[in-house]
């Protein structure tokens, strides 16, 4: 009877253990699941922002957004052919290069990409200027990396695949109408205006006592 008891404290005893290893392992996979798509959010924020510099840099040499991502790698408008980017990342939360493209306004140039994942992210608050279109995003999908010339302006288009973006992207640039503002060119002072006779008109202190515009002297040479 002693034998048996024994046997069935340790069949219990073993099925604890294995429950308690099972719950670490989940927890285990949690965090290192957690981890990874931290990992690979940073992947993304640091290829986008390679992405949205090498359309900047496109955009920059000639005033038009590229048709394609390979026209980053070889810019061949100009005599000597430039480089914007070195090569064609792939999209660091699927791991290919399935990016989704973001268009111009009249979808003739890609102005940024976007994630294809559906994934919803970790990362919420804390992003610099240019990427504070993505607080509180629901979606990697929603961190769109495009250029925009108005750089306090952040621009979003239609994507290649149809779907409606947030905000049309607006890519036109917006000049001060002369004369608004007064502005100093050096070298060119202006003359002071001229008073009676021809000579610089100057504003004379009041004296105590007299009338304004009238020194002293003249105060008293006019009481003899």
């Amino acid at each position: 009877m002693r034998v048996r008891r024994q046997h069935g404290f340790t069949y219990i005893g073993l099925l604890v253990a294995v429950a308690v290893l099972g719950l670490l392992l989940t927890l285990a996979a949690r965090v290192w699941s957690t981890t990874e798509q931290r990992e690979r959010e940073a992947q993304l924020l640091f290829v986008g922002h390679a992405y949205r510099h090498a359309i900047g840099s496109y955009f920059a040499s000639g005033h038009h957004f590229p048709q394609t991502l390979e026209e980053l790698l070889v810019d061949e408008r100009t005599p000597l052919a430039r480089h914007h980017l070195r090569r064609l990342y792939p999209d660091p939360m699927t791991g290919q290069a399935d990016w989704t493209l973001i268009l111009t306004a009249d979808g003739t140039g890609i102005m940024g990409v976007a994630s294809s994942s559906k994934a919803a992210p970790i990362k919420r608050r804390n992003f610099s200027f240019d990427d504070r279109a993505f607080v509180d995003a629901e979606c990697v999908c929603l961190w769109q990396f495009t250029y925009s010339p108005n750089r306090f302006t952040p621009a979003t288009g239609p994507t290649a695949s149809g779907n409606s973006a947030l905000t049309p992207a607006n890519t036109q640039s917006h000049t001060q109408p002369s004369g608004q503002f007064g502005t100093f060119t050096p070298g060119t002072i202006s003359a002071p205006s001229r008073g009676v006779g021809g000579s610089p008109s100057v504003n004379r202190p009041l004296a105590p006592g007299g009338a304004s515009g009238q020194t002293p002297d003249e105060n008293n040479s006019g009481s003899n």
